[in-house]
């Protein structure tokens, strides 16, 4: 039976988080705002209207291209890419074909070819109720970046990654915000199998909107084609959309080729020459100092925190925030040991304090007793279980744990002559259990301990408790 080998190419568009559209100052908003509202002449492709480019748009390029190690072009312009769909106000696009801005470079493993710069069309809507298709142009315009890649992926799991690993960069970069279910990133799979390391026939399935529709539709188009041509069938090169609900691609048209949208030189938008504009000098588009994920992984690794936790501070940009806030108020008091700690508590407990309520939002000014919590907790002033009880009332009302802990009673004592009438009390209360501990049973004696907690409300140092438990059974 032959060995099908999928080859892999993608392509992703992003919109960028300017202030204002690609060539036009209306706001650059398509989301959160009533329908039409965000238009003018300009994006509106009124007669006579000139666009004019957005210098800003251009530069995020540029610095993305910068930190994949690309080429950046010194010569730039935009061309008009031709063909008609009614979310589309001038009939053509205006796009980049001949000279993009980035060309090469590479992230995740994965070779790009080209970044370049393009408009955003409108957005068009379908409903039922009226049989009828409405767009709104508040999107028409927006500054979009595509990124394809060369076609070296040949496995689904691969794509994911790399997709995943360009969202991280752009929202690290502060170029795009790239929410999918928001359609501030979209991706396109070109998918073609071959049972020879030449590429086979390449179908495209466009607007996948989730990792897992991704996932789904790569792994789909594979099967699919797979079993065409062990059936000795033909691949047509197409283009496909997902449907989620059947989780299997469908046709929607023949794929285009370059030729089709009759590209040519935009007259209307001057010729760029990346180096005589002074705001995109090489200098001022380096990304350096902890920029880059691989740069905060690097930084991670060194302070000894394991990878799936550096991951879950990467990927959420407020706990990262907040970890490097509490990091910064120790003041230069950063040993292995008190890093690990603060992680563990970040990654978990405020995690889980932020997952649980709704109404809480992470404030960086609480950084500050966050971290006095955890060095109270690393210095043995109090236990873990009174640390964990302490950390909501810290977060949510901004207080001093330290402050609390004396009120309170629940500073961790020590004291082998304060904690000996409890052992004694504890023992005296569970002497079945305490038997069992001198006839052998180990495991007995941390029961022993826990009921000596439970009494001190957390309150005691363990270890002690432990010690003095031992000494007292073993008299």
């Amino acid at each position: 039976m032959a060995t099908y080998k999928p080859t892999i190419g993608i392509e992703v568009h992003a919109e960028l988080n300017t202030k204002s559209k690609m060539f036009c100052g209306c706001s650059n908003n398509p989301h959160h705002s009533e329908p039409n509202t965000n238009v003018c002449p300009v994006c509106l492709a009124h007669p006579g209207t000139l666009p004019l480019v957005n210098k800003e748009a251009v530069k995020k390029v540029l610095t993305l291209g910068s930190a994949i190690g690309a080429e950046l072009a010194d010569f730039s312009e935009f061309d008009r890419k031709q063909y008609f769909y009614p979310d589309i106000p001038k009939a053509y696009q205006l796009s980049q074909y001949a000279y993009p801005f980035v060309k090469g470079g590479e992230l995740a493993g994965v070779a790009i070819t080209r970044v370049h710069l393009e408009e955003d069309t409108a957005k068009s809507s379908h409903t039922n109720a009226n049989d009828k298709s409405e767009v709104d142009f508040n999107r028409a315009g927006v500054p979009l970046m595509e990124l394809v890649t060369e076609p070296v992926i040949h496995d689904t799991e691969t794509a994911v990654k790399f997709v995943k690993e360009l969202q991280l960069l752009l929202r690290t970069l502060g170029v795009s915000d790239a929410n999918m279910d928001m359609g501030e990133m979209r991706v396109e799979a070109n998918i073609s199998v071959s049972t020879t390391d030449s590429l086979g026939t390449k179908v495209e399935v466009k607007n996948l909107n989730s990792f897992k529709a991704m996932e789904q539709a790569i792994k789909f188009e594979i099967s699919r084609q797979s079993e065409i041509l062990a059936n000795n069938g033909h691949i047509i090169q197409e283009t496909r959309g997902w449907d989620e609900n059947k989780s299997k691609t469908f046709s929607q048209r023949s794929k285009e080729k370059a030729a089709d949208y009759r590209y040519f030189p935009d007259p209307d938008i001057p010729k760029y020459k990346i180096s005589s504009v002074s705001d995109f000098e090489s200098n001022s588009l380096l990304v350096s100092g902890e920029k880059l994920p691989s740069d905060i992984r690097n930084k991670y690794a060194n302070l000894g925190l394991p990878e799936k936790q550096s991951e879950i501070l990467l990927f959420n940009f407020d706990l990262r925030a907040f970890f490097e806030a509490v990091l910064n108020s120790y003041n230069g008091k950063t040993d292995s040991a008190l890093v690990k700690l603060t992680a563990n508590y970040v990654t978990s407990d405020l995690a889980g304090l932020l997952s649980s309520r709704t109404d809480f939002k992470l404030d960086i000014g609480s950084a500050v007793y966050f971290g006095k919590l955890v060095n109270m907790l690393q210095e043995g002033k109090i236990g873990s279980r009174v640390a964990k009880d302490l950390l909501p009332q810290v977060m949510l009302e901004g207080i001093d744990p330290e402050k609390v802990a004396k009120e309170t009673g629940l500073l961790q004592s020590s004291s082998e002559e304060e904690l000996q009438t409890v052992v004694d009390k504890v023992i005296s209360e569970n002497i079945g259990v305490a038997e069992e501990y001198k006839a052998g049973k180990e495991s007995s004696i941390q029961y022993l301990v826990g009921q000596a907690m439970k009494y001190t409300k957390g309150s005691a140092n363990p270890q002690v408790l432990l010690g003095l438990l031992k000494k007292t059974l073993t008299k």
